[in-house]
């Protein structure tokens, strides 16, 4: 089964599935391996590792210590094309679509290609969306672009349905690290009533009411990590998982 299929029957199963975001450049590589470590433990789906600069240590070998305790799939979320590497499970191949920057619609792309190809790793062919947070993110300044306003779907939507003529097979909503405001579950239910691809959403995400929400308008995915990355106890992290697991409530 490949990782996206993963995804996919988790969704069809559970509902819905909750990813955790690893950041190299803001947690200590023996924290990063804890959080993997207590990832299955705390029900997450899968894992995904990225940052938009490598500013601190060994990017790789952050990744191999993951991999080494992660029990779940790990998915690269790669800022750019130099931080793909063979210990992973999946990358996100993304296309900025939101934003006319070359560079992010197609030239990482081309260079990473041949990377994924020699590593052998599975590639998840996405729509990466860029939506108003009410601030300036990281992922703003280092794509040098300009988010879809939060309060026009209708831009959204067009975007997405352009991603999914292109063959992709996911769109992933992004406000950004630390972003002020996440995604409207307005704009995602305008989305998934609109396209047949699933949605992924992320960023802005700090309660578990948040993941439900997101859940319930129509996304598949929900990504967290900002809001874990300094918690000393992972506890709270039951409640996001259970609340981007609707289905699996039903049951019990």
């Amino acid at each position: 089964m490949t990782v996206y299929d993963h995804l996919i029957n988790t969704k069809e199963k559970k509902g819905g599935a909750f990813l955790l975001l690893l950041d190299p450049d803001h947690t200590p590589a023996n924290r990063l391996a804890a959080m993997a470590e207590a990832a299955s433990e705390y029900d997450v789906d899968a894992l995904m590792i990225g940052t938009s600069y490598v500013m601190h240590g060994d990017f790789r070998s952050a990744v191999r210590e993951v991999k080494e305790k992660a029990s779940v799939p790990l998915i690269l979320f790669p800022g750019t094309h130099s931080q793909i590497t063979p210990d992973v499970d999946a990358v996100l191949f993304m296309s900025l679509i939101s934003g006319r920057n070359p560079q992010y619609l197609i030239e990482e792309q081309v260079r990473g290609a041949p990377m994924i190809k020699e590593y052998s790793l599975q590639s998840i062919p996405t729509g990466y969306m860029l939506i108003d947070s009410g601030g300036y993110t990281s992922v703003h300044f280092a794509s040098n672009t300009f988010p879809i306003p939060s309060d026009k779907p209708d831009i959204a939507c067009a975007h997405a349905l352009a991603a999914q003529m292109m063959g992709m097979k996911l769109i992933y909503m992004e406000a950004g690290s630390g972003a002020v405001d996440s995604v409207p579950e307005t704009m995602i239910g305008s989305m998934t009533g609109y396209v047949d691809l699933p949605i992924m959403v992320g960023g802005g995400i700090d309660d578990p009411a948040q993941v439900e929400g997101k859940i319930r308008a129509g996304a598949s995915f929900v990504v967290v990590g900002n809001h874990f990355e300094n918690r000393k106890s992972f506890d709270s992290l039951r409640e996001f998982t259970q609340a981007a697991h609707p289905y699996q409530q039903v049951e019990v």
